[in-house]
């Protein structure tokens, strides 16, 4: 833009030019380069100047409007006086003699107004003749009323304002040119340096949970986070929605006892993709609700091509960036599929990643092109396979040796021009590839610590940065956000996030903020009150709402000690006292059947299940209750144990104290029936 401005000051150089310039902006100079603009100290002149000459323009006109009433005036008496003359004579003036006063009185008009109207040679006869005739014509009848204007003077009048106007404006124009050119110049010394742009001045925390943040979600509007953890929960919080004190507004386990590995929103931000530990991946509506769930394959066929879904853990998976229907996943399996969400009963394409050997590899990340015509996966044994979406036979791409094998890559992420493909690799390594020469990376940085097979790297939404994560180790530091510049690939900034590792990271585009999962649980978004849009800065100016307290009385109470008893009113009492009542009571409180101990008799199975036995004897409806005498039933082997002591009783012989109980009488029939062994004394 400056150059520009130099090209323009450059062509107006000449001398008269200049000086038109300097007198019209009040300013010269004009072959020097303006660095800066005082625009404050040019408006100031520019208004001075332009008041000067509308007070010389108004004294112009005023001056213009005095001749010309004199002319209209001396006109008026000029007429008067031929027509007392033609009177005089007593008879009328002819056709013969008229143009004779006509062109007397036309040469005169013309003489009159050839000093101030007529500049140059003078035109031709017939034309002067025809103008002085035209005059004349005009000017027949009675003298013109004095401030009378003419239409041609009124046109002249009106191209004299438009000139001015024009010019003014075009000063005016001029003047807001060089003040953008000036701002942009400031803002793209400031753009210069895309540091300045990131959003880390202020920043809030979300608690997910204690376990590692895993998964990370945000809709494409930027209204709702999603969060994803080791301890199976999933969350959602809703910016819009939540007070300072950040509260999730939904807590779930779409999983049941599996740890999330990938949450993303669907490019209309209607659906949720989420991949878990299982091989089954989800989809869920905004609310939370399960809308499909892919089919499992069967894991003893060998050709994995020939199963409808995976058969092995979930590692990653992602939307289509352009179809809202599509969607992408990889799995321990040693597949790559592509699916539906209109048919969840069979993937839609597979793709094989194999090794160097041609045997099978397990793909730990899967990511889609920023145009949705590639698939690209990093496998362990640190290769990356670019596929064609439409052809899953051979790959398009394929880098043998981007990672350490064994290693596990993380994360790849394309470039928003897609020209650029970031891999974070279980190395401790972060590379950048061109797609149009895939052999070697373009740019590799080391030293990025990292303990989880989600580590994250993201660009920038300008494309000039790309950012990362570090891991540390309990009580050993604090994990890093880290920043590279795309072209040079130096550290240009770090944060540093918690005494945690940051395993996940995320910048949305359009609200220019940045979220962050750490290993201790917390989800972090950093964003510039100045920079940033919406978002966090929703919440946190929003006070905490306060908690309603149930009410202790249902309704006022007249405490009257001293009444009579048929005046005494009932004593109230709280409906806190009155809930703990009802809860005791099984039938208000809706109280669960226990469950059945022992085996099952009413019509109800016992604990042990709904087997073939428990559905006969459901059915059936034995009743296999012990009526006996339970003291005949302890007493059964008495009568063996005092006969024949084995166990027990000779080794309490010597120790064992004799019982001092009082004696019956019996009679003699009820000795003889009673048993031996209570006739013998122990």
């Amino acid at each position: 833009m400056e150059q520009q401005g130099e090209d323009r000051e450059q062509t107006s150089g000449t001398a008269g030019n200049d000086a038109d310039i300097a007198s019209v902006m009040g300013f010269s100079g004009f072959g020097k380069k303006a660095r800066t603009f005082d625009l404050d100290a040019i408006f100031e002149q520019t208004r001075r100047t332009a008041i000067e000459r509308s007070q010389k323009v108004t004294e112009q006109r005023e001056m213009k409007d005095a001749e010309k009433q004199k002319r209209a005036l001396m006109r008026g008496d000029s007429h008067a006086d031929k027509a007392s003359v033609s009177g005089g004579k007593g008879r009328p003036a002819t056709s013969s003699s008229r143009p004779q006063s006509d062109s007397s009185s036309s040469s005169s008009d013309s003489e009159d107004n050839s000093e101030d109207e007529l500049i140059g040679p003078p035109p031709p006869g017939q034309l002067s003749s025809r103008r002085a005739t035209e005059e004349n014509e005009e000017f027949v009848g009675p003298p013109l009323p004095p401030g009378y204007k003419d239409s041609d003077e009124e046109e002249e009048e009106e191209e004299e304002d438009d000139g001015y106007v024009l010019q003014r404006v075009q000063l005016a124009n001029f003047l807001l040119g060089q003040a953008k050119m000036a701002m942009l110049s400031r803002r793209n010394r400031k753009r210069g340096n895309p540091v300045k742009r990131i959003p880390d001045t202020h920043e809030i925390t979300l608690q997910h949970g204690t376990k590692t943040v895993s998964a990370l979600g945000l809709d494409p509007s930027g209204a709702r986070l999603v969060t994803g953890g080791y301890d199976y929960d999933v969350k959602f919080w809703d910016f819009a929605g939540m007070d300072s004190a950040l509260q999730a507004f939904r807590c779930l386990q779409p999983c049941e006892c599996h740890q999330i590995r990938s949450l993303q929103y669907s490019i209309t931000g209607d659906v949720i993709l989420v991949v878990s530990g299982n091989s089954q991946a989800k989809i869920l509506d905004r609310d939370g609700f399960q809308v499909i769930e892919c089919v499992k394959g069967d894991q003893y066929i060998v050709d994995m091509a020939n199963t409808k879904g995976h058969t092995a853990m979930l590692n990653s998976g992602c939307w289509h960036p352009k179809i809202k229907e599509e969607f992408l996943t990889c799995s321990n399996d040693g597949t790559v599929r592509t699916w539906d969400v209109t048919n969840e009963k069979k993937h839609k394409n597979v793709f094989k990643p194999r090794s160097m050997q041609g045997k099978r590899v397990i793909p730990t990340c899967c990511t889609y092109s920023r145009d949705g015509k590639l698939i690209a996966a990093g496998c362990q044994d640190g290769s990356i396979q670019i596929w064609d979406r439409n052809l899953s036979v051979h790959t398009k791409f394929h880098c043998r040796q981007a990672h350490v094998p064994g290693s596990d890559p993380s994360c790849l992420t394309f470039s928003y021009d897609g020209t650029v493909l970031a891999s974070r690799g279980g190395d401790d390594t972060l590379k950048t590839w061109d797609m149009r020469n895939f052999k070697k990376p373009l740019n590799v940085a080391t030293g990025l610590s990292s303990f989880f097979p989600m580590t994250d790297c993201c660009f920038s939404p300008d494309d000039k940065l790309l950012m990362t994560g570090t891991s540390v180790k309990k009580g050993a530091g604090n994990g890093t956000l880290v920043f590279f510049d795309r072209l040079t690939f130096q550290k240009v900034y770090e944060i540093e996030v918690a005494s945690s590792s940051v395993v996940r990271c995320l910048w949305h585009p359009k609200l220019n903020q940045i979220m962050v999962g750490t290993g201790n649980g917390l989800a972090k978004v950093y964003y510039d009150p100045i920079k940033s849009q919406r978002g966090a800065k929703l919440c946190v100016v929003k006070s905490q709402r306060k908690e309603k307290q149930a009410e202790t009385l249902t309704q006022d109470y007249i405490i009257t000690p001293h009444a009579l008893p048929m005046f005494r009113e009932a004593r109230q009492r709280s409906t806190r006292k009155q809930l703990e009542k009802d809860r005791l009571d099984p039938l208000k409180s809706h109280k669960p059947e226990p469950p059945v101990s022992g085996p099952g008799r009413g019509g109800r199975v016992a604990m042990h299940g709904g087997t073939l036995s428990s559905f006969i004897v459901k059915n059936i409806a034995l009743d296999k209750t012990d009526d006996s005498n339970p003291r005949e039933a302890i007493l059964r082997h008495a009568k063996e144990a005092s006969e024949n002591p084995y166990w027990v009783a000779p080794a309490y012989t010597r120790t064992q104290p004799e019982p001092v109980f009082a004696e019956e009488e019996l009679d003699d029939e009820e000795a003889d029936k009673e048993p031996e062994w209570k006739k013998r004394k122990i």
